[in-house]
């Protein structure tokens, strides 16, 4: 049997949010495999599937840039190490640019090396430096997406919601441009990004976007828990089912109750917006930022923070 080591618990309790003596028995069991431990303590419901506590916050923004006419749009996230700078104007600033610059990248190395938007004397990532000397802290382009619709009918929208923590990117769809610049159909991408926000689980747009691997795996756990040890086939299969069929509703947003109307879900009030368009309409992809998501931060005190802002070792 493999060691079982104290790093290695305290990973699986951050990945699961058990306690440490269920992640110990739980490495055990799986000869310390994390991954099969974390699915074990799913099957004895000692972990939930939507657990996020292994994400600690570092500091900086998310935020967009939506070009004009809302054919291109970026979603970026950019780090600091301190709150303190993250408010500040001349940070800010950067992060604006920076998304601004984002829609022509293809990856964080290109972006860096282009001619800055704001100065074409200097690139990204000498601009990025020079903010850098001024503010005093080390300060990273972490990670951005971009989406360009070309020709395609459609909008791109964003919306960023607790001060630039949390940050959604959205792309709506349409068969027209004449339909693309409808108020309601712009309306209801705005509304489909707050939903992405609100919505932490949220991964796919519909069920038929989950890949099977992965509710094949769902049914894997379920059909193991505890409960259902003493159920007879044909009913556990159908208890199962249930389980799974909520589990991956849980994971779409087109399943989510609409956060304006709890009534009717996001299915249904693109079908409205459908209706009044009068012709086809389709949320087609999303990605959601959370600030310093995986990311582990050195705690420091009010006291240390200040004293490294005015540069006291």
């Amino acid at each position: 049997m493999a060691e079982i080591s104290a790093k290695l618990v305290q990973e699986l309790r951050q990945k699961t949010g058990a306690g440490m003596m269920d992640c110990k028995k739980a490495l055990k069991e799986t000869d310390g495999d994390i991954e099969k431990a974390g699915d074990w303590l799913r099957q004895k419901g000692i972990a939930s599937a939507g657990k996020k506590s292994d994400r600690i916050a570092a500091e900086g923004l998310v935020d967009t840039y939506i070009q004009p006419g809302g054919q291109v749009g970026v979603l970026i996230e950019v780090n600091c190490q301190t709150d303190f700078v993250a408010r500040n104007d001349a940070f800010k600033a950067l992060v604006k640019s920076l998304a601004k610059q984002a829609a022509t990248a293809d990856s964080v190395e290109s972006l860096l090396a282009q001619p800055y938007v704001e100065d074409a004397n200097v690139t990204v990532d000498e601009a990025i430096k020079q903010v850098i000397a001024t503010l005093g802290e080390n300060i990273q382009v972490r990670r951005f997406v971009n989406f360009d619709l070309g020709d395609t009918p459609g909008v791109v929208d964003s919306y960023i919601h607790t001060g630039g923590r949390v940050g959604v990117l959205v792309q709506l769809n349409t068969q027209t441009k004449e339909a693309s610049s409808n108020e309601e159909f712009q309306s209801l991408a705005k509304n489909a990004a707050m939903q992405v926000a609100a919505c932490p689980n949220v991964e796919y747009v519909s069920i038929d976007q989950i890949p099977a691997e992965l509710a094949k795996k769902e049914k894997e756990i379920e059909m193991g828990k505890d409960d259902l040890a003493n159920k007879p086939e044909n009913i556990k299969e159908k208890i199962v089912q249930g389980r799974i069929d909520k589990r991956l509703k849980e994971m779409t947003l087109l399943d989510q109750p609409y956060i304006r109307d709890q009534s009717i879900s996001v299915e249904d009030l693109v079908k409205q917006v459908k209706s009044k368009i009068g012709e086809e309409l389709q949320v087609n992809r999303f990605v959601r930022y959370v600030l310093g998501e995986g990311i582990e931060k050195h705690e420091i005190s009010f006291a240390e923070e200040v004293a490294a802002q005015m540069g006291v070792k």
